[in-house]
């Protein structure tokens, strides 16, 4: 089984998809963490984004996989990234690398042989769209931005980043414009998919009211 969970930055879609994947003994895989690694290896290695050659060689020999308990911490290349990967350069940058298509195909393809075959949890941009259109079940987290720039603002303090409230709206707006207005697997709302406002809700209010509408709809 596929739930896709889908959503903008600050709506609670990891948190959210990596409790609901707990419960129900799901596999969490986290895409934007997938994108993320792309950013960080980009700038690690100073490949060009506009150089094809780099970029393609660069994702030719780059390998994902998930784990420790439920399959919620990203390893690439055999690395545990899940501090480096938050990093305000990497944020920063992460857009611009998912926006390109070669990198979205390759990731594309690298969730669908992950998940083939097993019950998991997928939550990004593009997964009830493009990577799962046919998932048995969909939903769209939205939050107020005031509510979004919170949650980030104090997931950044607690690894020490200061910002102020000011700069991060700005930051989150110029990523939701970016992520929607991109040409390839913009970030939308499926048709199908059911959205679920998680401004003032908890995160076990988020996830109990996932699980209750697929444990309904799958009996």
């Amino acid at each position: 089984m596929v739930i896709a969970i889908d959503g903008p930055a600050g709506s609670g879609k990891s948190t959210t998809a990596k409790f609901v994947a707990e419960k129900l003994s799901f596999i969490h895989i986290n895409t934007g963490a997938m994108y993320r690694g792309i950013a960080l290896k980009c700038i690690q290695e100073d490949v060009n984004i506009e150089n094809s050659t780099e970029l393609k060689h660069l994702l030719a020999n780059t390998k994902f996989n998930f784990g420790k308990e439920g399959g919620a911490t990203p390893f690439m290349d055999g690395v545990d990234i899940s501090a480096q990967i938050t990093s305000v350069q990497v944020t920063d940058f992460v857009s611009q690398v998912s926006a390109i298509s070669a990198v979205r195909v390759k990731l594309v393809q690298y969730q669908r042989e992950m998940a083939a075959g097993l019950d998991v949890v997928l939550e990004g941009r593009d997964i009830g769209t493009v990577v799962f259109p046919n998932a048995e079940h969909k939903f769209f987290l939205v939050a107020d931005i005031h509510e979004r720039v919170r949650r980030r603002k104090k997931e950044m303090e607690a690894k020490g980043e200061v910002i102020s409230l000011k700069e991060l709206t700005s930051e989150i707006k110029y990523r939701d414009r970016k992520d929607s207005t991109r040409e390839h697997s913009p970030l939308k709302k499926a048709e199908d998919a059911v959205e679920i406002d998680t401004t003032g809700l908890s995160i076990e209010e988020q996830v109990n009211r996932i699980i209750e509408i697929v444990n309904k709809t799958t009996k």
